[in-house]
């Protein structure tokens, strides 16, 4: 089980709108295995490469987690505008990505991570946006946390705060926490615990050489 390459002809990009992010309209023509096909329109937004962190701080096996406020979030029935997420931003133009993770983690936790490392990628919306997802474990003291941090230039206002794992794995059980980058990373986490320790001392072990 695999993606695979499509059989579609595409035409486009027609610029809708140029907000925080450029909104396209594609119209293409989607040939299937049967031999038909069929003609569609999709609009999507651009959002490129992004990168995620989980903090961790193994010595005291905590993650490291931030509220921030989300206009989408908060405009739900629910009204969960003060979401619990992970660290994330995106990769500047030819910015390595682990270099991106290093410095949003420093910028929204504000403690700079001692190795970084690879869990997973992903597409989180496909269907509305071509964001591409590279998830990191950054692993960080958890006692140097400040109150505040964020980019200030950015007016981004984040509260990094520390919470044992097995508290932050019963939250997104009993779906206290919604956001999705962060889901993921916990449950990566979660079937990752028990060879933590082999990847970290790896990990050392190559940015050592």
């Amino acid at each position: 089980m695999e993606d695979r390459p499509a059989r579609v002809d595409v035409e486009g990009p027609e610029l809708l709108a140029k907000g925080f992010r450029p909104y396209e309209r594609y119209r293409l023509v989607l040939h299937h295995d049967d031999g038909t096909s069929d003609t569609q329109v999709r609009d999507i937004v651009r959002g490129g490469r992004v990168v995620g962190v989980l903090g961790y701080d193994p010595g005291r096996e905590l993650v490291v987690l931030i509220r921030q406020f989300r206009l989408t979030a908060h405009l739900l029935p629910q009204g969960r505008g003060e979401m619990v997420e992970i660290v994330a931003g995106l990769v500047e133009p030819d910015e390595d990505p682990e270099a991106a993770a290093v410095r949003e983690c420093i910028e929204e936790t504000g403690v700079e991570p001692r190795l970084v490392l690879p869990m997973l990628t992903f597409t989180p919306t496909p269907g509305v946006t071509d964001e591409f997802a590279l998830m990191y474990l950054g692993i960080l003291d958890a006692g140097a946390l400040p109150a505040r941090a964020g980019a200030r230039d950015e007016t981004e206002m984040t509260q990094p705060f520390a919470v044992p794992v097995d508290e932050a794995l019963a939250a997104i059980a009993q779906g206290r926490c919604i956001n999705g980058f962060l889901i993921l990373a916990l449950q990566w986490l979660a079937l990752n615990r028990a060879r933590l320790p082999e990847l970290i001392a790896a990990a050392e072990i190559e940015a050592r050489s």
